[in-house]
């Protein structure tokens, strides 16, 4: 199930709305470059592949805006660990394992 991707740049941070809850990922952006510091999944959403969802479409977003991103988060640099066609969008210099 494919969720909408909200930016919130007020909070500043990635977000789904279903229903009341929010996943979200936390971000500071500076200077084109994006860094993703925090992934949050309610517990009540936690093993649906939510947050999974939330990374991808988060990159998705990061890669459209042609940031340079630095993943913080350790789910995050996880994801792009097992998901190599995202490093590309890693600063260079930054090692994801």
């Amino acid at each position: 199930m494919e969720h909408q991707l909200f930016d919130n740049e007020e909070k500043k941070q990635y977000e789904f709305h279903i229903g009341e809850l929010t996943p979200k990922i936390e971000y500071i952006k500076a200077q084109g470059t994006i860094y993703l510091t925090h992934t949050e999944v309610p517990p009540e959403l936690k093993g649906q592949g939510i947050g999974m969802e939330l990374v991808r479409q988060a990159l998705e977003d990061v890669k459209e805006k042609e940031l340079t991103l630095v993943p913080l988060c350790p789910f995050v640099a996880t994801f792009i660990a097992r998901n190599p066609e995202w490093k590309s969008l890693v600063l260079k210099g930054v090692n994801i394992r």
